[in-house]
């Protein structure tokens, strides 16, 4: 499985375009192959940081999901909305059945 943490800080005027871009996209990935989780959430220490979480069964379904054109104008709008670049971290994970 591959896990995908990410986020972006939004400027005070771009804020609510940027949840309901981000949003949009969430709602959007969820149904590619390959998805088994995506989200995105506010962050409590800093109300105009979004942070996203996705989980992905494979690095196909993952560049599969990149390649998507949505995708891409996705970021490119984020560009020019952030106050700051955003991040993005990709992980290879095993899920534990118990420790």
């Amino acid at each position: 499985m591959i896990v995908v943490t990410g986020s972006v800080v939004a400027r005070q005027d771009t804020f609510d375009e940027v949840r309901r871009l981000s949003l949009e996209h969430v709602h959007r990935s969820r149904g590619e192959p390959g998805c088994i989780s995506h989200a995105v959430h506010i962050d409590c220490e800093n109300a105009l940081r979004l942070v996203f979480i996705e989980q992905w069964t494979d690095r196909a379904a993952l560049l599969a999901h990149f390649a998507v054109p949505a995708s891409r104008d996705f970021v490119r709008a984020l560009q020019a909305l952030a106050a700051t670049a955003a991040t993005i971290e990709l992980y290879d994970a095993t899920k534990l059945e118990k420790l």
